[in-house]
């Protein structure tokens, strides 16, 4: 395990948590590695608490698995947990949709906020998109999970925002093995982030909705794929060989595409 970068800011915890989620974003960390809180301690020169509340912190976030006698585990997600997944943040989006709507509408400062926060959000769109068609995986992650957390603090509940962004981190944990030395990956990949901020921006529920269906249906038919493509072992690719072994997944699962 190779460190990314020094931590040096005094928010350790939040830092080494950040630090090791981006691991595990960026397929340095694969489903199923183990490691203690004296090898992280070791790794980014710090002490083991700050570490220990780093990793109990990604324990709570579902990325982890804790074990008192092995130390930590990255979490196996399997088809059936990125299933429900995808329809958990469906049906909490689609009520956040019906409430928004359903509702009078927003006030002229309301409006005018609302303009002046969808200009990064589209922004974020944009570059999450051309990432998207351009197969560029690292760029997608970050600009894609900033679009929707922009997105979600529009509607002002924190709760949901944070909910729903958990989600997502996870649905990206279990898609990158598939995804990582795929060279037809910008096939399989969501572009659609443009059609949402245009449909808020005209407040079109039936587009809106329509963009959030497709982007939802993308998820699980890619989930039927590659339950097809691998039922003895579904949700479970081939892991490199180590640390420093082969990044490509193999075997037919692999091979797999996805649209997360």
């Amino acid at each position: 395990m190779r460190a990314s970068g020094a931590v040096t800011r005094s928010t350790l915890r939040q830092q080494i948590a950040d630090a090791l989620r981006d691991e595990v974003l960026a397929g340095r960390l694969q489903p199923g590695r183990e490691f203690t809180v004296k090898q992280i301690a070791e790794q980014y020169g710090v002490s083991a608490t700050p570490v220990r509340e780093a990793l109990f912190d990604l324990s709570a976030q579902g990325l982890l698995e804790s074990d008192q006698h092995r130390g930590f585990r990255v979490y196996e997600f399997t088809v059936l947990d990125y299933r429900a997944i995808v329809e958990a943040r469906a049906l909490v989006i689609n009520g956040v949709i019906r409430d928004v709507f359903a509702g009078p509408p927003p006030g002229p400062v309301q409006q005018a906020a609302h303009r002046d926060a969808l200009v990064s959000v589209r922004r974020r769109a944009e570059e999450a998109s051309r990432a998207a068609r351009a197969g560029d995986l690292d760029i997608l992650i970050g600009y894609d999970l900033r679009f929707w957390r922009e997105l979600g603090a529009l509607v002002g509940n924190s709760y949901i925002t944070d909910f729903l962004h958990r989600l997502r981190v996870q649905a990206w944990v279990f898609a990158v093995p598939y995804l990582r030395g795929d060279a037809d990956v910008r096939d399989w990949l969501w572009n659609g982030h443009p059609d949402i901020v245009a449909a808020i921006s005209h407040r079109d529920r039936d587009a809106l909705l329509r963009a959030v269906e497709d982007y939802n249906n993308h998820a699980l038919s890619w989930a039927d794929r590659l339950a097809a493509g691998d039922p003895a072992h579904p949700g479970h690719a081939a892991r490199p060989e180590g640390p420093d072994g082969p990044d490509e997944p193999n075997g037919p699962a692999a091979r797999s595409r996805t649209k997360p």
